[in-house]
């Protein structure tokens, strides 16, 4: 760790989480000094043992998810990715979409593009400030060409947890795919997509799994064909000019980021060792606390459930007369405390939220945020708000 960052409250972990587990930058470097030949595209020593990092990182995954096959895991370098290749390939003209006005730009601007170039219809369903959607205005919302309800498993702005489950019910009954957004929710809270009804699951590897940047996937159920979003190289059926049908490899054109992925599984496998409920009893304790601290400044208006409700580690809060940008600014470089402001690329939450203006400083906890790191904020917002006289 750089000798300048040791004394960093790091509260951004719902972008990224730092600092990660020694075993994943140890899995790294092993990875790029001992195994760094090409996965699939070689029979050598080297080469196979980079394939089995890719297919070890699966079969972890599969574990934490609950997915049988782990060959109906597909890498991808981000959520953003793996969201693109669901939305992009299930839908087709004239199919119908449902989502949320909760939902990421990673969401929103793939059905956006898709309602203008080829005609796919979007509903978003409206929630009410703190993030909650009514389940029967979604079964209401349900037509006879809707093909997908995407949602994402938890607010990157609000910290709201969906009733997943429930969502699975109706889109099951409906003869619906549901495609689930976990970006927040991966590592933090748990999953399993057949008991929850998930068709397609898409999460990073850089978040709530402690994993590097530029990792994560999309699990597709096993009775799903998506029309793949990149064509090219597999190392399988290079004589053919279709892409393979065979998964993995259908979805996964071109090099995979094999140093990557191996800190993925050590990630994962640290996540697997600690638990899910854990990590998630943890947090919530943590965001508690933050609350609990933050209610006690009258100038301060926190976002998402009220205190004792569920939530994952995000608390996302506005000041009474301090800009957002402002205010992130200060704790950076006053009290190095490193925190996200503006509007966390999801307008429509803002909007649900009354912070559309503004938007909101948003801190959020992970699995090695401690309270010492959650109240140094709350005495910061005390010492800030005291000087600006609010």
């Amino acid at each position: 760790m750089d000798a300048g960052q040791q004394n960093v409250i790091y509260l951004d972990h719902a972008a990224t989480s730092w600092p990660k587990p020694p075993g994943v930058i140890e899995a790294v470097m092993d990875a790029m000094m001992n195994h760094s030949a090409n996965p699939g595209r070689g029979s050598h020593a080297m080469a196979v043992r980079a394939s089995r990092i890719l297919f070890d990182a699966r079969k972890s995954l599969a574990k934490l998810f609950g997915i049988r096959n782990p060959n109906d895991i597909a890498f991808a370098a981000n959520t953003t990715m793996a969201l693109n290749m669901a939305i992009k390939g299930i839908l087709k003209p004239g199919d119908h979409a449902i989502t949320t006005t909760v939902e990421h730009n990673s969401v929103r601007r793939p059905l956006y593009h898709l309602e203008q170039t080829d005609g796919v219809e979007v509903t978003f369903l409206k929630t009410d400030e703190r993030g909650n959607i009514n389940l029967s205005e979604l079964e209401g919302a349900i037509r006879p060409n809707t093909k997908l309800i995407v949602a994402n498993h938890s607010s990157n702005l609000l910290g709201t947890i969906l009733p997943i489950g429930e969502i699975g019910e109706i889109a099951r009954k409906h003869g619906v795919k549901l495609l689930v957004d976990a970006a927040q929710s991966a590592g933090i809270v748990p999953i399993d997509v057949k008991a929850l009804g998930i068709d397609m699951l898409a999460f990073p590897g850089h978040k709530g799994l402690l994993g590097p940047q530029g990792t994560g996937g999309l699990y597709i159920a096993p009775e799903m064909d998506l029309e793949p979003l990149l064509l090219g190289g597999t190392g399988s059926q290079s004589e053919a000019p279709y892409q393979p049908l065979v998964r993995p490899d259908r979805y996964e054109a071109g090099t995979q980021n094999t140093p990557g992925l191996a800190g993925l599984k050590a990630g994962v496998d640290y996540v697997l060792n600690e638990t899910v409920e854990n990590i998630h009893t943890k947090e919530w304790a943590l965001s508690q606390r933050l609350m609990d601290g933050l209610l006690s400044l009258p100038s301060i208006r926190i976002l998402g459930p009220k205190l004792g409700e569920e939530r994952t580690g995000i608390v996302a809060f506005q000041v009474n007369g301090i800009d957002p940008s402002e205010l992130s600014f200060i704790l950076d470089q006053h009290y190095r405390i490193a925190v996200r402001s503006g509007y966390h690329c999801t307008p429509m939450a803002h909007e649900s939220a009354g912070t559309s203006e503004a938007g909101a400083v948003r801190a959020s906890v992970g699995v090695f945020t401690t309270e010492g790191d959650v109240d140094a904020l709350t005495v910061a917002m005390r010492e800030i708000t005291k000087q600006y006289g609010i």
